[in-house]
C-alpha cells in the first residue's frame, strides 16, 4: 500500500466516523424540529476542528505505527518514500472532481429544501452533510483508482 493510498485510507475513515458523529447529533435537532443556532454552530464549530485535526493527527499516527511495523517485520528501517508521480497527481484530480461534482448536487439539493419551506439552519446542516459526503465519495474513488492501478 502506497504512501497516498494509506492517507486516502485514514481520511476516509475519519470522514466516516465524522459524519456518523454528525448525524448523530443532528438527528435529535431535526425530530424535535427546535432549530437552535447556538447549537447548531456548537456542533458545525466542533465538526469542522474535528476533521481538520483528526485527518491530520490520524494520518501522521498511521505513517509512524506502520513504519514501525514495517521495520519489526523486515529486520531493518528504510526511509518511507513520500514520492509522487503524474498518476497520483491524475488520481487525485479524478477524485477532486467526482467530490466537487458530489457536493454541487448536494448544495442544490439543499437549496432545493430551503425553497420548500425548510428553515436555513435545515439548509446549512445538509450542506455539511453533503461536503462531509463529497469527501467521503472523493476518498472511495481515490482508493477505486489505485486500486484498479489506473
Amino acid at each position: 500500500m502506497s504512501y497516498q493510498e494509506k492517507n486516502v485510507t485514514v481520511a476516509l475513515v475519519s470522514h466516516l466516523l465524522i459524519l456518523i458523529y454528525y448525524l448523530f447529533n443532528l438527528l435529535p435537532i431535526i425530530q424535535s424540529g427546535e432549530w437552535i443556532a447556538s447549537k447548531l454552530y456548537a456542533l458545525w464549530l466542533v465538526v469542522i476542528g474535528t476533521t481538520i485535526l483528526v485527518t491530520i493527527i490520524g494520518s501522521i499516527l498511521t505513517n509512524i505505527i506502520l513504519s514501525i511495523f514495517e521495520a519489526i517485520r523486515s529486520q531493518k528501517y528504510e526511509d518511507p518514500r513520500f514520492i509522487t508521480d503524474e498518476r497520483d497527481h491524475l488520481i487525485e484530480l479524478k477524485g477532486i472532481r467526482i467530490e466537487y461534482i458530489t457536493y454541487s448536487i448536494g448544495v442544490l439539493l439543499s437549496i432545493f429544501v430551503f425553497i420548500f419551506g425548510q428553515p436555513p439552519l435545515m439548509m446549512i446542516s445538509l450542506i455539511f452533510v453533503f461536503g462531509i459526503l463529497a469527501e467521503i465519495t472523493g476518498d472511495i474513488a481515490k482508493i477505486t483508482l489505485y486500486r484498479r492501478g489506473l
